[in-house]
């Protein structure tokens, strides 16, 4: 009977640590602002695919109408360091990311050549839009940016 018991827990466990993050999705840009002035941008897609506790982040534009993979990293919500890398899949930096309270995620990106960078992402209560919120330091000045992305 005991055993019959841990069992039926350890399934119930597996379920739930499987179940799908509200992150998952194809996900289009549509606004991005520095200070909190818009800024233009260039056409960027998200997607975030999820393989058991693994995540794995694409982030693509378009050349010629043809989406290629600027960047991709995968990583479990744990806080421990992911290879971040590039479309050429060589390694410009690494990124950590864990859960800060329902469908919010913090997160902090490091590479050589470019600024440490923290913020969050959060998805919206309707699951329909995505909002990633950074702040760097470059040359001595903080820069806090914001990306907001819909779900397609």
């Amino acid at each position: 009977m005991k055993r019959a018991i841990a069992l039926a827990a350890m399934l119930v466990f597996q379920v739930l640590a499987a179940a799908p993050e509200p992150l998952v999705g194809t996900w289009r840009l549509d606004r991005q602002e520095i200070y909190g002035q818009a800024t233009n941008f260039e056409p960027l897609t998200l997607k975030i695919t999820q393989t058991g506790d693994l995540l794995a982040f694409a982030f693509s534009v378009p050349v010629n109408n043809v989406y290629f993979v600027s960047m991709s990293y995968t990583l479990r919500l744990d806080g421990k360091e992911a290879d971040v890398k590039n479309g050429r899949d060589e390694k410009v930096g690494t990124i950590q990311m864990r859960p800060d309270g329902p469908s919010q995620y913090k997160l902090a990106l490091k590479g050589p050549n470019r600024p440490d960078s923290s913020g969050k992402l959060t998805v919206a209560p309707d699951g329909k839009s995505l909002t990633s919120e950074a702040e760097s330091t470059q040359a001595g000045r903080t820069v806090r940016s914001k990306q907001v992305f819909s779900r397609y």
